[in-house]
This record gives C-alpha cells, structure tokens and sequence, in this order.
C-alpha cells in the first residue's frame, strides 16, 4: 500500500524469519509502524504473533532479516539496550507487582536514569491519561479491576518515555465489557501522539479502534492495509468476524 508523502517509520520489520531451536515460526513477514500511528498485528492462536514481539524487544534473535527503530538495525540487541532507545513493551498478563501500590507499580517504569530524571513528568502524563489511577495511586495494584490492571501496565510502560510501545494481547483473560474500555485506553494513548504496535487475537476490537492492521497466519502474513478496508474484506468476515 502507498505511503503518505514524508510519513517516517518509527519501527519496521523487514523479511524477518524467526523461531526457537530447529522450529521456524515467522517466515518473511515485514511491517512498519508510522509516528503517531495505532497499528494492529492480529491472528489467532500459535500464529506467531508474540514470537514477532520477542524479536521486536529483544528477547530472541531474528534468524534473518532485519529490526529497525528509527531508521537504525536493533534486532538482536538485549531488552536493556533497546528500552534505553526508547523501546517499551506492555507484556502480556501484566505482570504486576500486585502487593505493591499503584504508583509504586509505575515508578518500575522509570528505573533506566534518563526517565528516571523525568519521573515527575512521566507521574503527571499518566495521571492526565488515566484519572482512575491517580485516585488510586495508594491502593494495592491487586486490588484493582483487571481493566485499571492493564492501565497500570500501559502506564508503567510510558514511564519509561517512550518512542514506541509495543503491546502484547492486552484483552487477554479481560470480560468483554473490559475489552472495550481497555481498547479505548489504548486508543486515547495513541491519540496522544504514541505510535503503537498492538499485538492481539480480539481482531473485531483491533479493527475498531487501530489505524491499520497486518494479519498473520502459520508465521506469514495474508494481508494487510487500512482496517476500514480489512472489516469488509470477506476472509476477514467469515474467519474472524463470523459474518
């Protein structure tokens, strides 16, 4: 698909093949996420998704193929590195510290010395961006919803000051009712400017609310393009739309 003239990409993938041991599990696939875009990476179970998230943050090495943030080759440099330039992965199931307060949970965020230089700041964008929390800033992150959870994630992440951020199944394990009140969270974040990449197997809610979307099945990507154009493809609609 064309590109919008001067559109810069803050992350890419190119012909990136990965897997684990002798098992392949990503053939070829190649995607790109915009500055200030919302972009859905869906598919179901076992499709490679999360592999391309591992590969993306550092937590494998691409077998081929390339990784770049901001226009320069990341793929194979460890978490560490890749969240000092300015990486920040929302993982999946949260992984809170659920005994730790709220705002104890989000300073975890800032633990790299640039953002923890801009704590203060990072505490005041949270709070605008999610007002619940502020309110909730003494309470045990346990016991919170599993939406105001998933929040604290996200709002751990930006802690960090991110250039992009990377989210890995955010619905999981949520009532669907919280699904659309997470989906909208994520939609406010991008809204803001963030560019994201949103890894998820709800496609009918990545369809609403993301800018575009790749579709992957068995480790290669089937299409791709604007997700006005994905809801009324037809292999959208009879395999995950069920319409």
């Amino acid at each position: 698909m064309s590109e919008a003239p001067g559109a810069q990409r803050v992350l890419e993938v190119i012909d990136a093949d990965l897997g684990y041991g002798d098992l392949q599990v990503v053939f070829g696939v190649s995607l790109h996420v915009h500055r200030g875009e919302l972009v859905g990476l869906v598919g179901g179970n076992g499709s490679g998704k999360s592999t391309i998230l591992r590969a993306i943050s550092g937590m494998i090495r691409p077998r081929g193929g390339s990784i770049l943030l901001e226009g320069e080759e990341v793929g194979g440099l460890e978490p560490h590195a890749l969240a000092l330039r300015g990486l920040a992965h929302v993982p999946m199931g949260r992984q809170l510290f659920p005994d730790m307060t709220v705002e104890e949970n989000l300073s975890l965020g800032a633990y790299l010395p640039p953002a923890r230089e801009r704590r203060a700041e990072g505490f005041a964008r949270v709070y605008e961006l999610f007002p619940d929390l502020h309110t909730k800033r003494r309470e045990a992150a346990g016991a919170l919803s599993g939406g105001q959870q998933q929040m604290v994630a996200i709002g751990r992440a930006l802690m960090l000051h991110p250039k992009v951020l990377i989210m890995d199944e955010p619905s999981l394990g949520l009532a669907p009712l919280l699904v659309r009140e997470v989906m909208q969270v994520i939609r406010r974040v991008a809204d803001t400017g963030m560019p994201i990449l949103l890894v998820e197997q709800n496609v009918t809610q990545v369809l609403k609310i993301a800018d575009r979307a790749y579709v992957l099945e068995n480790g290669r990507l089937v299409l791709d393009g604007p997700t006005e154009q994905l809801r009324g493809d037809p292999m959208i609609r009879r395999a995950y739309l069920g319409l």
